[in-house]
């Protein structure tokens, strides 16, 4: 028996399920997690000693590979200084300032700790400003796991046949309006009957828990004029996209302005960190400013701070046009050599993030997605993890990859693919 399985054994006796996120239980894929030890640029080590070429990156912060010099010293020196003070610090009021110059509709910002957190904040802060109840989600796009939020899934739930989690008051949904993404017509059809009691849209502008998804053309600009239409809030989740689409994020990359912007993974570098920010009119409504409370005893933790206001420096050094490139060629070499295998691949893929769907059925949402053959996925996943590849526990996921992907990384990863039996 593995150390990993050993732990795993354990980790059951004492955790539900023996994770702390459903999707590393790896039972999508019909596997163990492999429990990790250390990680380094792209990859990722085991605890029997096993290493991995990492396309997972803690699913999606990693951007300039695990454990960055320049990264991990600002982390430890921040460290050094004290873990944390319940009181502002200097680093908070730096990367606030960072985000707000790098992300075109974010005019301010308030930190929290996860993603999760960001998107309630966001919709509470959209209630407040409106006055009004009812939020748009897409099937599909997945915005943590608060209440609001579960009247349809991404990728933690999206396997599981309810259309919410056992738990969820009915009244919690009651004023989640759910629909298609990429369909605007049925979108102006919801406004034309609801637009008056609509506080926000809330939509990941590329998405990346039903796989990775993209936006139909003139699909966010018509988010965008519905909103201004009726008076609502525009929240784009880019806790995923953000900094990784582009510098600007998704809202840079696709010239889009959303009124709220919710943030993680890379404005944190791996540490447990989230971001809500945007028009400063709306932020000001936000306690102690204004009547729309939300607090956080470690919210501004100096380590997260100083940890992504590096990453965040660093990434403005980096050349994302090239990365794009590479990752770009390497997925569609990736696609090509599954497709020889007689197996139907469609495949999505824009700045460093791809997803490759078994299905002959081009992938525009949800309903698509899920016509993707999951038993393929399975035994891809498996068999790539025998040859040192590290994939998403799940078909509904994004690959990443990141500044330190090497030549020689993706090279292994092809020829583990052209090894495969399917």
């Amino acid at each position: 028996m593995t150390l990993s399985s050993t732990l795993y054994a354990k980790a059951q006796t004492l955790i539900p399920g023996g994770v702390n996120s459903p999707i590393r239980a790896c039972r999508a894929v019909e596997s163990e997690p492999l429990f990790i030890a250390r990680a380094h640029g792209s990859k990722i080590v085991d605890v029997d000693g096993r290493e991995y070429v990492d396309y997972v990156m803690s699913w999606g912060p990693m951007l300039l590979g695990h454990a960055h010099p320049v990264v991990h010293q600002a982390a430890k020196d921040a460290l050094d200084a004290g873990s944390s003070f319940g009181a502002p610090c200097p680093a908070e009021v730096d990367l606030a300032q960072a985000i707000c110059e790098l992300m075109p509709a974010v005019e301010m910002v308030r930190m929290v700790n996860s993603g999760t957190e960001a998107t309630m904040s966001a919709l509470r802060l959209a209630r407040g400003f409106t006055g009004r109840d009812l939020v748009v989600k897409f099937d599909g796009c997945y915005h943590g796991h608060a209440d609001p939020f579960l009247a349809a899934a991404g990728s933690g739930v999206a396997l599981i046949p309810t259309s919410f989690s056992q738990g969820v008051p009915k009244a919690c949904v009651a004023d989640t309006l759910v629909v298609p993404y990429n369909d605007l017509d049925a979108l102006k059809t919801l406004f034309a009957e609801k637009g008056k009691d609509i506080a926000a849209i809330i939509v990941e502008p590329a998405p990346g828990n039903m796989g990775l998804v993209l936006p139909r053309p003139g699909f966010l600009e018509g988010l965008r004029a519905l909103c201004d239409q009726y008076g609502s809030v525009l929240i784009f989740d880019e806790v995923i996209t953000g900094f990784r689409w582009s510098l600007g994020g998704a809202q840079g990359r696709y010239g889009v302005r959303p009124d709220l912007t919710t943030l993680g993974k890379i404005i944190g570098a791996g540490f447990p960190v989230g971001a809500y920010g945007g028009r400063r009119d709306i932020m000001e409504k936000l306690s102690p400013c204004g009547p729309v409370f939300q607090a956080g005893t470690l919210s501004g933790n100096p380590v997260a701070m100083a940890a992504g206001l590096a990453n965040l420096r660093e990434l403005a050094k980096q050349d994302y046009a090239a990365l794009e490139a590479r990752t770009g060629a390497f997925a569609e070499e990736l696609a090509a050599i599954v497709r020889s295998k007689g197996v139907p691949v469609q495949l999505n893929k824009v700045a460093s993030a791809f997803t490759l769907y078994f299905t002959e059925t081009p992938v525009t949402d949800m309903d698509s997605a899920r016509t993707s053959d999951a038993k393929v996925y399975t035994a891809i996943y498996k068999q790539m993890r025998e040859q040192g590849v590290y994939l998403a526990s799940l078909g509904y996921e994004c690959a990443f990859t990141s500044f330190a992907h090497t030549e020689e990384d993706l090279a292994k990863t092809l020829a583990a693919a052209r090894a495969l039996k399917l």
